[in-house]
């Protein structure tokens, strides 16, 4: 796997940007723009606004996602913030309390 692992015990209070896959393990507070896929991680944290080419959340997520392509909250996700994308995929379970823009 390419890209960048933010650990269970790291905590950003910044920003974070790049063209690689991030998956977030740990905490991130700010903000994030990747040109790649963003993966939020059961044990993730993230109080930012998010602009990625692919979001998938199953950790929490605090803050609006901008995603190019698509953006997947998965039953354990907890999100809370407006979501932006062509494609938004919401499992059962998924914790949600926003806005949906699926336009093109």
């Amino acid at each position: 796997m390419s890209g960048t692992v933010i650990g269970n015990s790291i905590v950003i209070d910044g920003e974070v940007t790049g063209s690689d896959d991030v998956v977030v393990l740990g905490t991130v507070k700010g903000r994030v723009s990747v040109d790649g896929h963003l993966a939020v991680e059961r044990e993730g944290t993230l109080e930012a606004n998010v602009e990625a080419n692919s979001v998938a959340v199953a950790g929490s997520v605090t803050g609006d996602i901008q995603a190019e392509e698509s953006a997947e909250l998965t039953p354990e996700a907890r999100v809370t913030g407006d979501i932006q994308a062509s494609n938004v995929e919401i499992a059962k379970g998924a914790s949600y309390r926003g806005s949906v823009d699926m336009t093109n």
